[in-house]
């Protein structure tokens, strides 16, 4: 899909997958496939014979670009916690354009740096940026000097289409608003809420894990059990590639969440119940799905309403969302307990007493304490159900769901 936008007015790509959905592995991949420095035939040919071989186009894009690639999150450690970022970018990607070529003359401006490259080189640049948003979600204190720099070099289509023939970039959250607007605003944006041509490559489909298991010698129903969840319109069931892989190579169905995104910031986000998210939160490990709207949440981690709240989590991969309906819900048993160890974690006072009672419940249940538990999911079902629909049976389903929910 790239090389059909190389040297159009849709060359700028922006991919927003959570962590471990193989955001990076992509990345790399383009920049092995488009460097002109090596020769990166056999990655893609036998014996690999990977699906590009047999795009029409791939000969004429394979080893034939000057490409820049920047880990943002690499970079970290060498530009005081990103408060030095854009000068640090700057004088790296100059200085190593001067090692790899003499022919370049360096200018004090960036920007003239870079014609004067593509002028002496003859070819644009293809330029990679993995991880953008990193410094943006982890408070690098003067985000505008940041996202001037991306205006400079991507807003202004004349210098753009001067410079470079593709830009793709990723991130875990889409591109930051500002007024309403997103900050860079040329992108064409990929991302969980709309994934649109690129949908199958958002994690593994259904087809990649069964073949997987086959291999592997697991359990294909464990594993939907476990990963399964991420649905995307037109293409069905999508798995969390990391999780898979290693429930595959260690034969062991755990949740491999944690050890890839702390769950701190879910802690932050059901702390406070604003419009009613830590209900919602309830209802959602109850199995309930839940319509939000999604177009008021501004691409950053501050919310300030419930949907905002729930946007968020589903581009960090807690949530999935349902682009048919509307809706979220928990995907998979991996996120559940996530979910669960979060909210045993909470030091607020009615979510405790909301984890209390489910285990209550749960106790009688097991115990036979018949009256106990028929009070308990009354008032649970009173308190989460319409009065209007409160005697249908899909109404008192999900309140089993929501009483029953730790």
């Amino acid at each position: 899909m790239i090389n059909s936008t190389i040297d159009t007015g849709m060359n700028l790509t922006c991919i927003s997958r959570p962590r471990r959905f193989g955001k990076s592995y992509a990345a790399q991949m383009l920049c092995a496939y488009y460097d002109r420095t090596v020769d990166s035939r056999s990655l893609f040919e036998e014996p690999n014979q990977l699906t590009i071989t047999k795009k029409a186009s791939y000969q004429d894009h394979l080893n034939k670009y000057n490409v820049i690639y920047i880990d943002i999150a690499g970079v970290k450690s060498f530009c005081d916690n990103y408060r030095t970022l854009v000068p640090y970018l700057k004088d790296r990607i100059t200085y190593e354009l001067s090692q790899a070529y003499d022919c370049i003359r360096i200018d004090s401006d960036f920007m003239t740096t870079l014609v004067n490259a593509v002028e002496a080189l003859k070819s644009k640049f293809i330029m990679i940026i993995d991880e953008w948003d990193a410094p943006l979600r982890e408070g690098m204190g003067n985000e505008q000097e940041y996202l001037d720099f991306l205006r400079s070099l991507f807003k202004n289509s004349g210098t753009t289409a001067k410079l470079f023939a593709a830009v793709y970039m990723t991130g875990i959250l889409p591109i930051k608003k500002q007024k309403g607007q997103s900050a860079v605003s040329n992108f064409e944006e990929y991302t969980m809420l709309d994934p649109g041509e690129l949908a199958e490559y958002v994690g593994f489909t259904e087809d990649d894990v069964q073949e997987l298991c086959k291999e592997y010698g697991v359990s294909f129903s464990e594993m939907k059990r476990w990963y399964d969840g991420y649905e995307v319109s037109g293409i069905g069931p999508i798995y969390n590639p990391n999780s898979v892989m290693k429930a595959a190579q260690k034969m062991r169905f755990k949740s491999y969440w944690a050890q890839s995104f702390a769950a701190d910031n879910l802690l932050e986000f059901i702390k406070w119940d604003i419009g009613g998210l830590r209900q919602a939160i309830i209802e959602l490990m109850g199995g309930v799905e839940i319509e939000i709207d999604t177009a008021g949440y501004d691409n950053d981690l501050v919310y300030d309403t419930r949907d905002a709240a729930l946007t968020m989590l589903v581009h960090l991969g807690y949530l999935a969302y349902n682009q048919d309906t509307g809706t979220v819900h928990i995907p998979n048993e991996e996120i559940r307990l996530e979910f669960v160890r979060t909210l045993r974690k909470t030091t607020n006072v009615e979510t405790m007493k909301r984890v209390q009672e489910s285990d209550q419940l749960i106790m009688d249940t097991i115990h036979g304490n018949e009256e106990a538990v028929a009070a308990q999911i009354k008032r649970v079902h009173e308190e989460a159900s319409n009065p209007l629909t409160r005697n249908r049976e899909d109404s008192l389903r999900a309140a089993i769901q929501v009483a029953y929910f730790a």
